[in-house]
């Protein structure tokens, strides 16, 4: 069992699963559905395209978290004393052979969907899908991981938010929108928030194994301070688009998430309790799927799709 009462799983399959962090899936699917969304209103939603850049975000993911599992343990990054979830490798559930392994296959398979997305829309997705596939690897590996200098909040913010949002608008419709930029950085910013609720619980041990996340580089109240301002930012950005006439009023819908926000500010701003922050993690993550499929579903029933 972790610090945090978790209780590792069972079987292989469990291993396997636990290792994919399906609670960061929603984090990859939500931008996939914001962009589609942003593709149907104007007019150029297309199912099959949608369909498999969702696959392949999701495909990309796994196989981050892959990487993430193993490279933070090789790191030192996750112990024995470690306060978040279990990690497979760390909890010698999976070797690093069958982790790299998963990574290849998760890689793989999410390439064959560039592959059909290149065929409909062109060189764009090679870019975007090498940049994506590079970018989950350097996250934690290679000579200059992104977590561990810094530049994690940049890479999230970027890849879950800008790109996935723009490179699914960009796969429907070839073209980009003055909304699809703000409903990427919407999106972003959330996920963004789930990585700092992350760093803000590890900062010690991070401290310890050498990460330099930005917690550590510049103190947990600013961490926290980080986490209040991109909350705020996505409210901000969905009522930009409303107010410069590029979204319809519907564009305002995740205001009901409003009441869950605040309540996580008031936690996260609060907390060190690792149980607690673990909970906000989770609820953080429920907030950008919220969020994000109300905010899709406004910008449907503001019509003309395909």
């Amino acid at each position: 069992m972790s610090p945090t009462g978790i209780d590792a799983p069972a079987t292989r399959a469990g291993a396997w699963w636990l290792a994919a962090r399906p609670r960061t899936l929603p984090a990859a699917a939500t931008p996939v559905v914001v962009g589609s969304s942003v593709a149907w209103t104007m007019g150029a939603f297309r199912l099959g395209p949608a369909l498999a850049a969702l696959l392949g975000a999701l495909l990309i993911q796994i196989g981050t978290n892959f990487a993430n599992d193993l490279f933070d343990f090789q790191k030192g990054a996750d112990t024995a004393e470690r306060q978040g979830p279990l990690r497979a490798v760390q909890a010698g559930l999976l070797t690093p052979v069958q982790v790299w392994i998963g990574i290849a296959l998760s890689f793989g398979a999410a390439t064959v969907c560039g592959l059909y997305l290149t065929r409909v829309a062109g060189w764009p997705v090679v870019v975007i899908g090498l940049a994506s596939l590079l970018a989950g690897l350097a996250y934690t590996g290679g000579p200059f991981p992104l977590a561990y200098n810094g530049l994690g909040d940049l890479f999230v913010l970027l890849f879950f938010g800008f790109v996935a949002v723009c490179g699914t608008v960009w796969v429907q419709a070839l073209r980009l929108s003055p909304l699809a930029w703000l409903a990427g950085g919407t999106v972003g910013v959330l996920a963004t928030a789930i990585l700092v609720v992350n760093n803000v619980r590890d900062v010690e041990q991070d401290r310890r194994a050498g990460k330099r996340t930005l917690p550590v580089l510049l103190g947990v109240s600013l961490g926290r301070i980080e986490y209040a301002l991109l909350l705020g930012a996505s409210y901000l950005l969905p009522a930009l688009a409303f107010r410069l006439g590029i979204a319809p009023i519907g564009v305002l819908a995740p205001v009901l998430t409003l009441p869950l926000a605040f309540r996580l500010v008031r936690v996260v701003g609060r907390s060190s309790d690792p149980r607690r922050l673990n909970r906000a993690l989770a609820s953080t993550a429920l907030l950008l799927l919220l969020h994000g499929l109300l905010l899709s579903g406004g910008l449907l029933a503001g019509g003309v799709g395909p």
